[in-house]
């Protein structure tokens, strides 16, 4: 049991040795515990406010990313929109040029075949009046040969002009 109960020697040389540490740790060392603590804690507080600026910034620059990319997106859907809009605009001229110059060349093709139709019906009339007037040439030449063979065809066909 001696060894709960202390003496009152030993309380006194140690409380005396913790005073005479607590005076010197106080003069000496306390400042500078002090001091390193101060510029721990300005360190810690800088670092805070460097981050609290840092994140207000990366937000900041997040908003703006937003930004620019809904302008970009806007962009792209009018770029796209103009474009779509050319693309049916340049067709549709197409399309009327294209509907204008087969009108064009089925005129001309429908006035060619009609020249052309109208050349051949004149080409046909002249072969025809020609060979209609040779033949008749030839059978007169034949068939008149004669006095008896004159009158026999100019009665038939005066007969064939009563008649009709």
């Amino acid at each position: 049991m001696e060894l709960l109960t202390p003496s009152p020697g030993l309380i006194f040389w140690t409380t005396l040795t913790f005073v005479i540490l607590l005076v010197v740790l106080r003069k000496y060392a306390w400042p500078s515990v002090l001091r390193a603590l101060k510029v721990r804690e300005e360190t810690i507080s800088f670092a805070l406010e460097d981050a609290k600026h840092a994140k207000e910034e990366v937000e900041m620059m997040e908003q703006k990313r937003r930004k620019i990319t809904e302008e970009a997106r806007k962009e792209r859907d009018l770029i796209l929109k103009e474009a779509r809009q050319m693309k049916s605009e340049i067709v549709e001229e197409a399309q009327k040029a294209a509907r204008e110059e087969t009108g064009r060349m089925v005129e001309k093709a429908s006035r060619d075949i009609e020249k052309q139709r109208k050349d051949a019906m004149l080409e046909i009339r002249e072969t025809i009046g020609r060979l209609s007037v040779e033949i008749a040439e030839k059978i007169l030449k034949e068939e008149l040969s004669g006095d008896e063979k004159q009158k026999k065809v100019i009665n038939k066909y005066l007969n064939e002009m009563n008649l009709n």
